[in-house]
């Protein structure tokens, strides 16, 4: 009874939620009414004695849109900064470039075109500390050739020292390592025959996001970094033929330490050119469509790079032009600054680069990282987040940054309506993926991040035997109801320096030894290769609306991931993806990926992702043994590392014949395929751990399979 009312409520909150304008200027549940910010209590009870917060809340966003539609014409013309900003081609090829450097006295623009001259180009100031100047075609060609490099060159107060700086809006940076590793700004407006132009559409928003994390410059087996033709060549088709559906693309924007994973950016509109030109960019983009596949945008707007020179630090002189003054602008543990959202001409420069990634590249939305530090004044550090909801409001929630995200989800979903967007927060917001018209932040899913660490933890503290199962699937679908979630066992934190995937984790050095179909079949390859299967099966199953997987890990991707840096000798060694490993057919990591294929492409047809949350029958202790039920599939999972059970009777609603559809003991994936293929159960009408039929299986030791109605096969 309790479960039947838990999944009536789960109805009820995501449709009201789904029904529900994502703006603050919207409708709620389709209809008109009172909204001030609180209809998002009707989704979570616990919210109500916040309900004054989260009105001040809902009316300080509103606020900002007023203010924005009557000194900027709405969102739609304010988030369309890089048309005022930066260098602005106009049809008779004139130049404009605009900059915002408030602090300076005067500002010239110099570069390739008039020789470095640093006074032959001065700018004239305007409002608001904008400095412009204008540079009139010649002879039908542009002023500034394609290509060539740019800085601008500012002058402060006080000391009357010049400030060369690469330009804030630049679209293109590039680096010579061989003289500095400081990045040179490129202007880039390449000849008509050279842009790249678009074949595709956009695909349609998918129901279920089966989500591939990638990184560009790590995508080879080779000692060295991938271009993003390689990967438009060798690796989407790899990404299609698993089945995945969506790509988020990770370090795209520029960055000047390859190290940082991406995660220290100094030029915002740039895409990385270590790994080829914007044009390549598009037509990865592009290619992608082409197969179906959405793609989405690491997007880093928690922080920036401490970089004066070819970054945002410091731009005009000052520690306060799009950052928080002292301490406060200051990230310790990522050494970077931080954003002040509150003020208006960095919301625009923030809301332009999110249009502009949409507009220019055609990315289908963002994953947003770093969301809990833009949360928090605390930004997280020091915070174990035990799941009051005093800690979600309050002091130490830094309001500008909700509402900037607020506003962030506003100009995306309104402009781009089948636009994705991410979260990635350890803190557990609530609301956090719920529509704005509700009070909510607006995103549409938020990731789940407590999973993959359980795993790590169990396979470094734990035996097999002492896995505790109603733990497992407490974690899988402790979730807020209403809101979506992306689940995953293992993404590129778990990968990097100092951990190591899970494969790794369970096989440790046989990886090296046993992975050849000539070798011994060992126990602890046995294990892994059978765990490895079930914890991605579980996960998938269980515990999202989306999973995701990190670029190598369908296959067990062996050790860790490591950049060239000072402390490796600079090497590539770690940096790489081993794509060589599931073509090899001598090789067992071909079951891995096959099996992970496989379980992409039966969600593609069942669709459990967006279907209700499961509904868990059995959680036994003692047997290890998992049941569920999602999209009227059956999930039986035998976790008991030593026994295995025969006519072992697990409950099911649905009466009918059912056949496995997926087992994780199938030779095509490793196993020893010890059920047989084609087998029918049949259900008897008999109540059994709180379903109305039964029936009885074989679950051999370590194995998963999932079972659906004959009538969908």
């Amino acid at each position: 009874m309790l479960n039947r009312v838990r999944k009536g409520l789960h109805r009820m909150t995501s449709a009201l939620n789904s029904e529900s304008d994502n703006s603050v200027m919207g409708l709620t549940g389709g209809k008109k009414g009172s909204v001030d910010g609180t209809g998002v209590i009707k989704l979570d009870p616990w919210l109500e004695p916040f309900k004054d917060a989260l009105r001040s809340r809902y009316s300080h966003a509103q606020q900002w849109i007023k203010t924005i539609d009557e000194t900027e014409g709405g969102l739609e013309k304010f988030s369309k900064g890089t048309e005022i900003f930066g260098f602005v081609v106009h049809d008779n090829g004139d130049i404009t470039y605009r900059e915002w450097a408030p602090n300076a006295l005067r500002a010239y623009l110099i570069g390739d075109f008039n020789e470095w001259n640093r006074d032959a180009t001065p700018m004239t100031r305007s409002e608001y500390g904008r400095w412009e100047v204008a540079l009139p075609a010649k002879d039908g060609q542009l002023a500034i050739p394609h290509g060539s490099k740019v800085k601008i060159s500012l002058v402060i107060p006080t000391s009357h020292e010049r400030l060369e700086r690469v330009p804030a809006w630049i679209t293109r940076v590039t680096q010579n390592l061989n003289f500095s590793p400081v990045y040179d700004g490129v202007f880039w407006y390449p000849p008509q025959n050279e842009k790249y132009v678009f074949k595709h559409p956009r695909p349609p928003k998918p129901k279920s996001a089966r989500i591939y994390e990638a990184h560009v410059g790590i995508s080879s087996p080779e000692l060295r970094i991938t271009t993003y033709k390689e990967f438009t060549k060798n690796v989407l088709p790899r990404i299609k033929h698993l089945g995945y559906n969506v790509i988020q693309l990770m370090a795209i924007m520029e960055h000047a330490y390859y190290a940082s994973f991406g995660y220290q950016i100094n030029s915002f509109f740039a895409a990385s050119s270590r790994f080829g030109t914007p044009e390549d960019l598009k037509e990865l983009i592009d290619t992608a469509h082409g197969m179906g596949i959405t793609v989405l945008l690491d997007m880093v707007h928690s922080h920036a790079s401490k970089n004066t020179e070819d970054g945002l630090n410091q731009f005009d002189g000052t520690d306060h032009l799009y950052f928080h003054e002292g301490s406060k602008g200051v990230h310790e543990q990522w050494d970077s600054r931080l954003f002040n959202y509150g003020h208006h001409e960095v919301l625009r420069f923030l809301l332009s680069n999110l249009r502009f990634w949409m507009e220019e590249y055609q990315f289908d939305g963002f994953r947003f990282d770093g969301v809990t530090s833009m949360l928090y004044t605390h930004h997280g550090i020091g915070s174990g987040f035990s799941g009051g909801y005093h800690e979600y409001f309050g002091p130490n929630v830094d309001e500008d940054g909700v509402l900037y995200l607020m506003l962030a989800n506003e100009m995306l979903h309104n402009l781009y309506p089948n636009c994705i967007t991410i979260a990635e927060d350890v803190s557990g917001m609530p609301a956090l993926c719920v529509a704005l018209s509700l009070g909510g932040i607006g995103f549409d899913y938020r990731l789940a991040m407590a999973i993959p660490d359980l795993y790590i933890k169990w396979l470094k503290e734990k035996e097999d035997a002492d896995w505790d199962m109603g733990a497992l699937t407490h974690t899988l679908v402790n979730r807020r109801y209403g809101e979506k979630t992306v689940a995953y066992a293992e993404s590129h934190d778990q990968a990097l320096v100092g951990d190591k995937s899970l494969l790794m984790w369970l096989c440790d050095k046989e990886l090296y030894t046993n992975m050849s179909i000539l070798s011994v079949f060992t126990p602890v390859i046995e294990r892994g290769l059978s765990l490895h299967k079930m914890i991605r099966l579980i996960t998938h199953g269980l515990g999202g609306e989306g999973y995701l997987n990190f670029e190598g890990n369908e296959f067990g991707h062996p050790e860790w991931l490591d950049f060239p840096r000072d402390g490796n000798d600079n090497s590539y060694w770690y940096a790489r993806r081993q794509f060589n490993l599931p073509d090899d057919d001598m090789l067992r990591y071909k079951f891995l990926n096959e099996f992970d294929g496989k379980m992409q492409w039966t969600e593609e047809k069942y669709g459990w992702l967006h279907s209700e949350q499961a509904h868990v029958s059995l959680e036994n202790e003692q047997d290890k043994v998992i049941v569920f039920e999602r999209a009227g599939l059956l999930w039986i999972f035998n976790f008991h590392p030593t026994q295995s059970f025969t006519d072992y009777r697990v409950g099911i609603q649905a009466a009918g014949t059912y056949q496995v559809i997926l087992d994780t003991d199938d030779p095509a994936f490793g196993g020893f395929g010890r059920n047989v293929k084609g087998t029918r159960f049949f259900t008897t009408p008999f109540q059994w751990n709180s379903r109305k039929n039964f029936i009885q299986v074989y679950i051999p030791v370590r194995t998963a399979i999932v079972l659906a109605l004959e009538s969908t096969l």
